[in-house]
């Protein structure tokens, strides 16, 4: 089954800003168990493509933070790659679902083969 990681990432990025607009690039990157450089720069992309807005506000450190917004576009595009991931991971399911039976009636014949009293 061939599909892009990257679709991955932007799934869960886009699913945790949605529920945690306040995260920090550190606590995204821990999330993500990606790189806080791969953060930075997909939070770039999705800027850019307008899928998601960056404010800034003061949180209780007196440190400027951020608070990534989902726009109009990104709650479209969130929707999209969840159905996306949904429809690959079902696909991957229903092959391993197959995987085990093929293997359940495998492990059968071994141990009980055409002849054989139990």
């Amino acid at each position: 089954m061939n599909h892009d990681p990257a679709d991955e990432i932007r799934y869960r990025l886009l699913k945790y800003l949605d529920e945690h607009p306040e995260a920090t690039q550190r606590e995204l990157a821990g999330e993500l168990g990606v790189s806080l450089g791969k953060v930075n720069y997909c939070l770039r992309a999705l800027i850019a493509k307008g899928l998601i807005k960056a404010r800034n506000f003061r949180n209780s450190n007196k440190k400027t933070a951020y608070l990534y917004i989902l726009t109009r576009r990104g709650l479209d595009e969130k929707i999209n790659v969840t159905v996306a991931f949904l429809r690959r991971k079902r696909s991957e399911y229903d092959l391993l679902a197959k995987e085990i039976e093929r293997l359940t009636e495998e492990v059968g014949r071994l141990e009980n083969p055409a002849g054989r009293s139990t």
